[in-house]
């Protein structure tokens, strides 16, 4: 059925209450100007704490739903005063901001405040809700996620059934863009909170017409005036405003909250700034190029330059595994236990040895006959960070001897360039390999961005010795990288989430198949595991599940 705005706004003062099996009737006073304290109302008070939640004009009736007791238009002077408490909660402020844009404007709105106050939000739907009553629509839905509290709102208040979209879209469970019941043929509305260009809510017609569903007419708080409207009215919609930007500024002139001087910068900004209209009928951008198709390990192997990285991709492909296990333990006894019991299931096998109380060259010889007996790679996990010379004496001296045991180490490249020619100068002779820390899986790391880009720009001149990079999404990095570098990716665990001390853990499918890396890094997962072997078993499946999707492009 299409709702339009003849529904009956009588409604019974009583409310019904369910306990249980019981159900209780009360009656309610609509007009009364200060709550009911949890003492009066006795054992139902949580009950009648959560059926408040909206502000005064919403109640329950007898159907235990809650309404509105007025659908009247708001006066002049219920509209003055919604403005002037916008104003007060600085959901409309003045002065210098600057934009998304860039641009410095006089005026900012930010609507996400109301959600704090429920007089103002009720106010808020309620005054969107007129502008649409005579509009026949059958079910309404808010543009996420600052126009969703209004919607709710607008939806509780009216008896108008609601449906969401998801601005992220999951990659699990039903993976819909629409949430809620609805039937193709429908009439949504949308609701928005702020129009400027239009853009937002032409992100949320696309997923509810792919659903079949009719989409006229968009209801809106605040329209800035700046080319929305047009924008809107070229993909089909009309839009109503509750309030334009011009509307809310002769308000705040008339009750001496913003100067003339004020409002007049705000007007010249507005027509100053019009956005710029789309090509009719385009509800969204030009899709972006797909990706180049990835390509399996054996075939990446042949474009490496590196021998340690071809012989990596190599490893890879016959050990059907892309799994490197982090030995983060407290021993170098614990490390070769670990070493042998997971050695079957990894191509890398990544140390902390100046963790260990001791370290000598028995130890390193028995690691190396660990990796020769389980045909993996060995990976000191050292982040070389100094300049050229010490770098080159940490590497090939000192009480661990690195180069001499281990296959691949990494380094930072905050002291620039030098940093890999000091390396390169003990380890290329070695047949050794250097990963570069490009990303890091700790939360606020800073080597993003920027750092990301001359990292990535300094292995193409390295290739010989550079054999990849420990990164976190090379899948958005806007430098191409050739086949044979290779990319691994800490903080990793079959489920997402992070640590007290600021690790964020990614899945293998996400590293793998989103994200666009080619190894993954265990730690945890695996070493505090009751079967360190079972656990590794399980992630070496679960990563190679991945990579066999990626490289199918599915």
């Amino acid at each position: 059925m299409l709702r339009t705005s003849n529904r009956s706004s009588s409604r019974p003062s009583t409310s019904s209450v369910h306990t249980g099996n019981r159900r209780i009737s009360q009656p309610v006073n609509p007009s009364a100007d200060s709550p009911v304290t949890a003492r009066a109302m006795g054992p139902l008070a949580p009950f009648r704490a959560v059926a408040g939640f909206v502000s005064k004009p919403f109640r329950r009736g007898d159907t235990a739903a809650v309404r509105a007791t007025t659908r009247d238009p708001m006066t002049e002077a219920e509209i003055e005063d919604l403005v002037l408490k916008l104003n007060k909660i600085e959901a409309v402020k003045f002065g210098e901001f600057k934009l998304k844009s860039g641009l410095i404007s006089p005026v900012y709105v930010d609507l996400r405040v109301i959600v704090s106050y429920p007089d103002i939000l009720e106010q808020v739907s309620r005054m969107m809700w007129n502008k649409v009553r005579d509009t026949q629509f059958d079910i309404i839905c808010g543009v996420p996620y600052t126009a969703l509290p209004i919607a709710t709102c607008m939806s509780l208040g009216f008896d108008l059934p609601m449906i969401m979209r998801r601005k992220e879209v999951k990659d699990y469970g039903t993976k819909k863009a629409i949430e809620g019941a609805l039937k193709a043929g429908q009439t949504c509305l949308i609701v928005e909170d702020l129009v400027t260009s239009g853009a937002s809510v032409l992100e949320t017609l696309e997923p509810l017409q792919a659903e079949k569903l009719v989409v006229k007419d968009v209801v809106v708080l605040i329209d800035r005036e700046q080319g929305g409207e047009a924008h809107l009215s070229k993909n089909g919609l009309r839009l109503h405003a509750a309030f334009k930007l011009s509307q809310l500024l002769d308000v705040l002139v008339k009750h001496g909250k913003v100067s003339e001087e004020v409002a007049g910068k705000v007007r010249a900004f507005i027509a100053a700034n019009q956005t710029t209209l789309p090509a009719a009928g385009a509800a969204k951008s030009p899709e972006p190029p797909a990706p180049p198709k990835r390509q399996r390990y054996e075939e990446r192997a042949k474009a490496a330059k590196n021998a340690l990285a071809a012989r990596c991709l190599e490893l890879m492909a016959k050990k059907k595994s892309n799994l490197s296990v982090a030995a983060d333990v407290d021993t170098a006894e614990e490390m070769l236990a670990l070493a042998d019991k997971v050695g079957p299931h990894v191509v890398v096998f990544k140390t902390h040895v100046d963790i260990f109380d001791k370290w000598d060259a028995d130890i390193a010889a028995k690691l190396q006959e660990l990796a020769k007996k389980h045909d993996f790679l060995i990976f000191e996990d050292r982040k070389f960070a100094d300049i050229g010379n010490t770098v080159v004496s940490q590497y090939g001296g000192g009480i661990y001897k690195i180069a001499d045991w281990s296959d691949i180490t990494n380094a930072h490249l905050v002291p620039g360039p030098g940093i890999i020619d000091g390396l390169k100068t003990v380890g290329l002779p070695k047949g050794r390999g250097c990963l570069l820390l490009a990303e890091m899986s700790s939360k606020g790391t800073l080597a993003a961005g920027a750092y990301t880009e001359a990292v990535a720009k300094a292995a193409l001149e390295h290739q010989d010795f550079v054999m990849g990079f420990i990164c976190t999404n090379p899948a958005a990095w806007t430098v191409p990288m050739p086949p044979g570098l290779i990319h691994m990716t800490p903080g990793v665990q079959l489920a997402k989430g992070g640590d007290a001390l600021g690790q964020q853990y990614n899945t293998p499918a996400d590293v793998i198949g989103a994200r666009g890396s080619d190894v993954i890094i265990v730690g945890r997962g695996i070493i505090a595991a009751a079967d360190p072997a079972a656990a590794a078993a399980e992630y070496q499946k679960a990563g190679w599940e991945a990579y066999e999707k990626a490289v199918a492009g599915n």
